[in-house]
């Protein structure tokens, strides 16, 4: 009975392996796969991404040219896609309308960049002492993010989808030690999305601006800190030369996903194959993202440590506290005036729930060092 019953089980298996296969091969998205057929035809498509990055930056405008080149390979040259960086054909922060309207088929960057279009943005880059990298992509491919951030973004007429994300990242760079709750009354800082609205809570205020600007503000006292990814990229933004002290936990980035996000019109306009091989760039590019993060952050923190002499602070906890306390405040503020807010957090927080006993039976344990 018993190698029956086993007998069933692998056929079962070997039955839902090849039709995971079969779904996966049709690119990772929300379900929502077009239906038409995917006859390939001679036509091709030429189109144009913008990005929030700078031009050459390590990481992420380079994953925006490797979608790219991506898609052009294995539509075997019927689709090109030619990257313009942030300012190269628009301003960094205006892809979202740029994109919405056509004026590129395609644009590259973070979510939480576009909270003035719509608020609910916000939870599908990065949440404050939220999901960390492995949890937030689980959410989104697994956990029915990816589902709410497709209706969120049909009103405007755009198609999204997860194109990175870069791990853990540093709480940032200060001109001044922050020892208590209180030094950050007044401080000007750099940081984006629901970061940004914990720092004003807490008395200082949040500014937003491109890449491009960040090192300039920072060494002219217009910004008294800046937050950015971490010590590859700090280091090589050369911020170790504008602020005194490099602050740690990342409290307000745990992970933060970058993004892919289409034309809508321009996508449903595509023949099948074309769609799934844009997804398939995108979650290929996905992995790459966080794995060049994970191999370079460590050894650039040496770098600035080591050879740069950085001071490298730890958050004091009465901080951290405070500023967790502030994140409440400012999401329950938030779901309370906006329905899609509240919609997206509830799944956001859902999903947290359910896997954070998995992740405390094993990882946390884990990196405790009860492993030895």
């Amino acid at each position: 009975m018993e190698k029956m019953k086993r007998r069933d089980f692998l056929k079962k298996t070997s039955a839902a392996t090849l039709v995971g296969g079969a779904a996966l091969a049709t690119g990772c998205g929300s379900g929502q796969q077009n239906s038409r057929p995917s006859a390939r035809s001679d036509r091709t498509y030429e189109w144009r991404m913008v990005t929030t990055w700078t031009p050459g930056l390590p990481i992420l405008q380079e994953s925006a040219n490797l979608v790219s080149q991506w898609i052009e390979e294995m539509s075997e040259g019927r689709m090109k896609i030619t990257v313009y960086a942030g300012g190269e054909l628009i301003p960094a922060l205006e892809g979202f309308e740029a994109v919405s309207q056509g004026t590129a088929e395609m644009g590259h960057g973070a979510s939480y960049y576009w909270a003035g279009k719509a608020a609910a943005t916000q939870f599908f880059s990065s949440v404050p002492f939220g999901m960390n990298a492995q949890q937030m992509m689980a959410w989104i491919y697994s956990g029915g993010g990816l589902e709410l951030w497709e209706e969120l973004y049909a009103p405007f007429n755009l198609v999204p989808m997860p194109v990175g994300n870069t791990g853990f990242q540093m709480g940032g760079w200060f001109n001044k030690e922050i020892n208590t709750a209180e030094d950050i009354q007044g401080l000007k800082m750099r940081i984006p999305g629901l970061g940004g609205k914990v720092i004003s809570k807490a008395g200082g205020s949040a500014i937003l601006s491109p890449l491009g600007e960040i090192y300039t503000n920072l060494e002219r006292g217009v910004i008294d800190a800046t937050e950015w990814i971490g010590p590859y990229h700090d280091h090589l933004m050369g911020f170790y030369k504008a602020a005194d002290y490099y602050y740690y936990p990342g409290w307000h980035e745990p992970a933060t996903v970058t993004e892919l996000m289409i034309n809508k019109s321009a996508f449903d306009g595509l023949p099948t194959y074309l769609q799934n091989i844009i997804r398939t760039a995108a979650a290929r590019s996905t992995h790459w993202v966080l794995s060049e993060f994970d191999a370079k952050n460590n050894e650039y923190l040496q770098k600035l440590v080591n050879e740069e002499n950085v001071k490298l602070r730890r958050f004091p906890d009465s901080v951290l506290t405070t500023l967790r306390g502030y994140s409440t405040e400012v999401i329950e503020e938030l779901i309370e005036t906006d329905a899609p807010s509240k919609k997206v957090y509830e799944s956001f927080a859902a999903f947290r729930k359910k896997v954070g006993g998995w992740t405390d039976l094993g990882e946390k344990i884990y990196y405790s060092g009860a492993l030895g």
